[in-house]
């Protein structure tokens, strides 16, 4: 508990008028909305948006307000003595140093996949094209730490299994990699955030506008001409924005660099911040805080510049024609290029989850999986040790929960945005951006130091405070699917049942949730999937009773079994796939991730 300091009182005054902001603008807005002719009349949509603006104000703006207060002010009274221990410690410019370098080098070389990989699933006669596209996009589905423990088997320096094959193959009197080297760390987080880049690149490609590319081969150019003198400058924004959203993800990443990197002592700043949080002194909050406070400015940096000068630029190609794209023939290159890129899957994606599987049915790990090295035991303790069925249980319920209130939220903010003319509508949706852009790390430590009694709210240590952490993080990810389906709903229908008496409850029950119900079960599922194996929030959260599926493998294979923790994943991936293909299922094939 932190010691009480005039700092406290100060945040206490704070954490009112934030509040009392939010009543008056709330009761402005009502009086100035719902009188008309004299008579009040009541208007229900102005309590369900002071209810979201009161959440966000109290659990993510405050938290934040206060972690960033808290680095200056560690004893009540302003100081920069936490600033100068901590890069006076020369392992934290080396995270610091390792957090930009191997965020940088997953970006550029995330978009150096991303790039190609979209333009050839989504623009050429690629061959088997809705697979590759399923498949680039699996390890967007599944833990990064799961992506870490399969590397960990493949090019261990000694015993991988991918680097004894290639010393025996190429007759080397060593192996080739070393996985516990930034090189590593930047090959593992480049695997599992290159998606992030895809899906957004292909996204942007689907809206571009063709006729400047039809142009361009009506000239005479060639496709490849035309993809380096039109696409790519076209796409320069959304390629950008793709990168900076790599690099983020890559930076604010926990469970690969403390798998990977924890054993080459390859530290990172977020891997540095829950060292110091598990330290538990006052000097150690007040440490991880000032890390902490460079990781969030770091984070809302590249959101803004995502966002604001690089968001403006980006629908500048689309027009009101039709956008269907045109789809280059590859010609002779058809089949090698075909070749060549299922050789890329099956290394990134089918041998990493591969040897996952193969890992938890072996006896032996330094053995190859025979009969006499197979074992189904690992399966059996992970379907009937009751702590694993409790974390699991856990896992599903704060999922659970995370996604149903996040999409509650992100129906109402999708139907003010695009249904009203409400003032002062873009600021709960500015917030849920930033929760979203703000490093996982950072929002958990906010909560720590905020939400354990000491400002009214006590919730630390329960699953309460785990399920408003995932809803702040991954909340806008349900939202950004439905506001994408209003766009595409006339309003015609609304005023029609408007004008036969139906009230704003009405319309929205009867008319707009059964049209966008589809919309709505994608982004229940994308908020689902990363709630139920989130690992960086957890590890500062969880509690005894509190302890999560992703926490729990995270301690197998750290400190118990790694085969236990292998089983773990796999099961750990089949909910998701399982999960991904219900969703395919549930909106007739217009959503899968």
């Amino acid at each position: 508990m932190l010691k009480a300091c005039p700092l406290q009182s100060n945040l206490l005054k704070l954490f009112y008028l934030l509040n009392r902001i939010g009543v008056i603008i709330t009761a402005r807005s009502v009086n100035y909305k719902v009188r008309t002719k004299g008579k009040f009349n009541f208007d229900f949509k102005w309590i369900v948006i002071f209810a979201i603006i009161a959440f966000l104000l109290i659990f993510q703006v405050f938290p934040l307000l206060y972690l960033i207060i808290r680095s200056f002010f560690p004893n009540g009274s302003f100081s920069l003595e936490g600033f100068k221990r901590i890069y006076s410690y020369a392992l934290n410019w080396t995270a610091l140093k390792n957090t930009i370098i191997s965020a940088g080098l997953a970006m550029i070389f995330g978009v150096l996949l991303a790039f190609p990989l979209a333009w050839l699933v989504g623009r050429t006669n690629l061959y088997g094209k809705k697979f590759f596209r399923t498949l680039f996009v699996m390890t967007y589905m599944v833990p990064p730490y799961v992506g870490a423990m399969a590397w960990l088997r493949l090019l261990n320096p000694k015993v991988g299994t991918l680097n004894v094959f290639l010393q025996n193959l190429l007759g080397l009197s060593e192996t080739p990699f070393n996985i516990y080297s930034v090189g590593g760390l930047v090959w593992v987080l480049t695997t599992f955030y290159y998606p992030y880049a895809f899906i957004t690149i292909s996204r942007a490609m689907e809206k571009m506008d063709p006729s400047l590319e039809e142009a361009s081969r009506i000239s005479g150019a060639s496709p490849l001409k035309t993809l380096f003198t039109i696409t790519l400058p076209m796409m320069l924004p959304s390629i950008v924005a793709a990168g900076l959203l790599v690099f983020v993800a890559a930076a604010s990443c926990y469970g690969i660099p403390s798998i990977v990197g924890a054993p080459g002592q390859i530290h990172t700043v977020t891997t540095r911040i829950i060292d110091y949080v598990y330290i538990g002194s006052q000097e150690g909050l007040t440490d991880a805080t000032v890390l902490a406070v460079f990781l969030m400015a770091l984070a809302l940096i590249i959101l803004y510049v995502s966002t604001v000068p690089i968001g403006k630029k980006q629908y500048i190609t689309v027009s009101g024609k039709s956008t269907r794209p045109n789809i280059v023939d590859l010609g002779k290159w058809r089949l090698p290029i075909t070749i060549l890129i299922s050789i890329f899957a099956i290394i990134v994606v089918v041998i990493p989850f591969a040897t996952v599987l193969t890992t938890s049915f072996t006896v032996n790990m330094g053995e190859s999986l025979t009969l006499s090295n197979f074992t189904t035991k690992y399966w059996k303790t992970i379907f009937t040790r009751k702590s694993i069925i409790g974390s699991a249980q856990n896992s599903i319920l704060s999922a659970i929960l995370a996604a149903t209130f996040g999409m509650i939220i992100a129906c109402v903010m999708a139907y003010l945005l695009k249904r009203t003319k409400v003032k002062g509508k873009g600021i709960p949706d500015f917030l849920i951006t930033v929760g979203s852009g703000t490093p996982s790390v950072v929002i958990a430590l906010s909560l720590i130091m905020t939400m354990k009694g000491k400002f009214v709210i006590n919730i630390y240590n329960t699953l309460s405070i785990m399920v408003i952490a995932y809803m702040i993080k991954y909340m806008l990810m349900g939202m950004r699917t439905v506001v994408s389906a209003f766009s595409q709903i006339s309003p015609s229908l609304e005023e029609a049942a408007q004008i036969s008496g139906s009230g704003w409850a009405r319309r929205f029950k009867d008319i707009i949730i059964p049209l966008i119900l589809p919309s709505i079960v994608a982004g229940w599922f994308l908020i689902f999937m990363p709630c139920f194996y989130e690992l960086t929030m957890s590890t500062l959260l969880y509690s005894t009773d509190t302890k999560t599926l992703g926490v729990e493998l995270y301690t197998y294979q750290t400190y118990h079994s790694q085969q236990t923790a292998s089983a773990l994943a796999s099961a750990i991936l089949a909910v998701v796939i399982a999960a991904n293909w219900l969703l395919n299922k549930l909106t007739g094939g217009k959503f899968s991730i």
